[in-house]
């Protein structure tokens, strides 16, 4: 049973860390390194992330200079970003790429939040999802004479406050991350 409950605190941990990642990679206004997190760069033939290519810093608060280390791939960069969807084409001075993030409109980051909102909502749903895995799993060592009615109702309880914690630990990133959107 302590394994089940585990288990599921495990992948409900995951499934917040997931949201934070997603979190991290939406464009506000200034200059954020993990814009660049899931852009791909064809190098000799392999994907590879474009922070094992290049450094990537933030020179003013709107402005992310990438300076790669193989200068031939400066024109790869470029067009890595420009295909991806982050929707800000970098400028090439022919050393480094400058990525400058518009000023967003009230309209922008209202639609930001309520993309934000929407991941917060998908991961309650997940972890809503392994809430029911769990007790189900424990329905099952019940079914089969593993354990008392007593344990399955004291396990079923302790799945029900994990999930309640989880929700609430959503609802607080998601409130943080609107709030960081709408004052910039």
């Amino acid at each position: 049973m302590k394994q089940i409950i585990e288990n599921a605190k495990s992948k409900m941990d995951k499934s917040i860390n997931v949201m934070l990642s997603d979190f991290a990679s939406i464009r506000v206004g200034r200059a954020n390194p993990a814009v660049l997190d899931k852009v791909r760069v064809d190098y000799y033939g392999s994907p590879t992330p474009v922070n094992q290519l290049a450094t990537v810093s933030v020179s003013e608060a709107r402005v992310l200079v990438i300076t790669p280390w193989d200068k031939s791939m400066l024109t790869k960069l470029e067009k890595a970003i420009q295909a991806s969807d982050i929707g800000i084409n970098p400028q090439n001075d022919g050393t480094v790429l400058r990525m400058t993030f518009p000023q967003l409109t009230e309209e922008d980051r209202k639609k930001i939040v309520k993309d934000v909102k929407k991941q917060g909502e998908d991961t309650k749903v997940a972890i809503r999802s392994i809430r029911r895995d769990a007790i189900e799993k424990i329905k099952a060592k019940k079914k089969n004479n593993e354990i008392t009615e007593d344990d399955q109702a004291d396990g079923e309880e302790q799945i029900q406050k994990l999930t309640d914690k989880f929700v609430k630990k959503v609802d607080e990133h998601v409130a943080e991350k609107e709030k960081e959107i709408m004052s910039i």
